[in-house]
C-alpha cells in the first residue's frame, strides 16, 4: 500500500518561514513530501560550471534539509525534466495534492501547466499560490480591467488597496511533514557544478540601511542598499516581511519593492517583452552592434571610469549597485548604439540576482523601448553621474586599479559625439 501524502515543491520560495504555499500544504490533511527539482533544461543553459546562482540555490537547500531534519523529515532533492520527475513519483507514491507558489516567467507557466495537465488526469490537484508578491495577476487593474502600464498609477493603486492581511506572515505547523529517514541533497558535483565563492547567509533587514535608504542608495561607494536582490529572486527572504518593514520606515524602499511587482505583472500580461520591445516602434532602431566596442564595455575598458567600475565589478562579484546598472546600461544602448537585448543577456548571465522580470524592465527603461519608460533623449553622462555620484572617485579606485595612470584607456567615444549621434538615429527611427 502506497503512503498517501500531499507534496510541497520548492522554487523561489526557498525557505520554511512565511511560506504561503507550505503554510497550505502543511494544513492540508495530508503528510507533506517536501521537494526540490534542479531543472536540467535551465542549467545546461548555464556555460559557466562555477555559477554562483546554483551554489546560492544549493547552500540554501542544505539548510532547508538541516531545519527539516528536527522535525523528522527531509528535503528531496531531484535534477532531471520536471514533469518526468513528479511521473515518477505518482509511482512511488499516493499523491493527493500538489502545492507550490507561482511564478509568472512565460516558460515557467508553460512547465506548471503541463504539470496540472498530467495530474489533471487522474484528479489530482495542482495548487499554486501567490508568495513572491503582494499582489499578482489581476490584481490590480484600471477600470476598464486592463493592465496598469505606467508605474505612478500602478504604484498609487498599489498602496491604496493595500491591507495588513496582505503582508501577514504565514506561520505553518511543521509537525505535518512526512516522517522519512534523514538524507543528504544532492552534491553540486552531482548536478555539473561546482564551488564557487558565494556564501549563503540568512538574509536580514538591517533597519539602519532602511531608514536611511532614501538618502544613501545612490552612492555606490557607500553600499547603503539593502543587497536583498538575490534574497528575494530566490525566495530566502519573505516579501511580506520587506514591506512591513518599509511601510513602517520608508516609503523610497517600498517604492521599490512596487517596482519589482510592476515589471513582474508587466512580464505576465505582456510575455512578449523577454525578446521584444515593449513599443513595437523600436523594433526600428538601427544599432551599431559593433562586438569590438561590445567586449571593451563586458571586460569595463570602455575609458570612462564608472563604467568599467561597474562592469568589473559585475565581472568579479555578481553584483552591481542599482545607480551604475542604469549608468552602463545606458553607456550600451546611447553611447555605443548596441541593442539592449545584448546588455540585458550579459547581465544576465552574470547577476547573482538576475531575475527575467527586472532585468528586462529596467533595460527597457533605459533604451526608452519599455513601458513608462526614460524618454529616448534622455542620455545619462557618465562624467556628470561621477560627479554627483562619486565625486571622490572612492568606487571607482575602488574597482578600476590603473585609474588615473597611463595605463588607462581613452575613452571609447566622445560623449557629446555619441549623444548626437543616438538622438539622431532614434530620432529618425521613432518619427511619426
Amino acid at each position: 500500500m502506497k503512503n498517501k501524502i500531499s507534496i510541497f515543491w520548492f522554487r523561489r520560495d526557498l525557505r520554511l518561514e512565511d511560506n504561503v504555499g507550505l503554510y497550505h500544504a502543511l494544513s492540508s490533511g495530508v503528510p507533506v513530501l517536501p521537494i526540490f527539482i534542479f531543472d536540467e533544461g535551465i542549467l545546461r543553459q548555464l556555460d559557466d560550471k562555477k555559477d554562483r546562482r546554483v551554489d546560492y540555490i544549493h547552500q540554501a537547500l542544505q539548510k532547508i534539509n538541516n531545519q527539516l531534519k528536527s522535525f523528522g523529515t527531509s528535503l528531496n532533492v531531484y535534477y532531471g525534466d520536471p514533469l518526468k520527475i513528479f511521473q515518477q513519483l505518482s509511482t512511488e507514491f499516493a499523491i493527493h495534492s500538489i502545492f507550490c507558489n507561482r511564478d509568472y516567467e512565460p516558460l515557467a507557466i508553460k512547465r506548471d501547466t503541463s504539470i496540472y495537465n498530467y495530474f489533471k488526469l487522474f484528479n489530482i490537484s495542482f495548487k499554486a499560490f501567490k508568495d513572491q508578491v503582494i499582489f499578482d495577476k489581476k490584481d490590480i487593474l484600471k477600470k476598464d480591467s486592463s493592465p496598469y502600464t505606467v508605474y505612478t498609477p500602478y504604484a498609487k493603486k498599489w498602496k491604496q488597496i493595500l491591507k495588513t492581511e496582505d503582508y501577514k506572515c504565514y506561520n505553518p505547523d511543521y509537525s505535518k511533514f512526512l516522517k522519512t529517514e534523514f538524507k543528504t541533497i544532492l552534491s553540486l558535483k552531482e548536478i555539473g557544478f561546482l564551488k564557487t565563492s558565494i556564501l549563503f547567509d540568512q538574509p536580514k533587514l538591517n533597519k539602519e540601511i532602511i531608514q536611511n535608504y532614501h538618502k544613501y542608495r545612490d552612492y555606490p561607494a557607500l553600499q547603503h542598499t539593502t543587497q536583498l536582490g538575490i534574497a528575494l529572486r530566490f525566495g530566502t527572504i519573505s516579501v511580506r516581511k520587506c514591506v512591513a518593514l518599509a511601510i513602517e520606515l520608508n516609503e523610497t524602499w517600498l517604492n521599490e519593492l512596487i517596482w519589482r511587482e510592476f515589471f513582474m505583472q508587466i512580464l505576465y500580461h505582456f510575455p512578449y517583452v523577454v525578446h521584444q520591445p515593449f513599443k513595437a516602434k523600436y523594433n526600428e532602431i538601427k544599432w551599431r552592434n559593433n562586438e569590438q566596442e561590445f567586449k571593451l564595455w563586458c571586460d569595463g575598458k570602455t575609458g570612462y571610469p564608472i563604467v568599467d567600475a561597474g562592469m568589473r565589478e559585475l565581472n568579479q562579484t555578481g553584483f552591481m549597485h542599482n545607480r551604475v546598472r542604469m549608468i552602463t546600461a545606458s553607456f550600451l544602448c546611447k553611447h555605443l548604439l548596441i541593442d539592449w537585448r545584448w546588455g540585458e543577456a550579459y547581465f544576465a548571465s552574470k547577476l547573482n540576482d538576475y531575475d527575467l522580470s527586472a532585468n528586462n524592465g529596467n533595460w527597457q527603461w533605459v533604451a526608452g523601448s519599455g513601458c513608462d519608460a526614460a524618454p529616448y533623449f534622455r542620455v545619462f553622462n557618465p562624467t556628470l553621474q561621477t560627479e554627483k555620484f562619486d565625486k571622490e572617485y572612492l568606487y571607482i579606485k575602488k574597482w578600476v586599479s590603473e585609474f588615473e595612470t597611463d595605463d588607462y584607456p581613452s575613452p571609447i567615444v566622445p560623449h557629446n559625439f555619441a549623444r548626437n549621434r543616438v538622438l539622431s538615429i532614434f530620432n529618425d527611427a521613432l518619427k511619426d
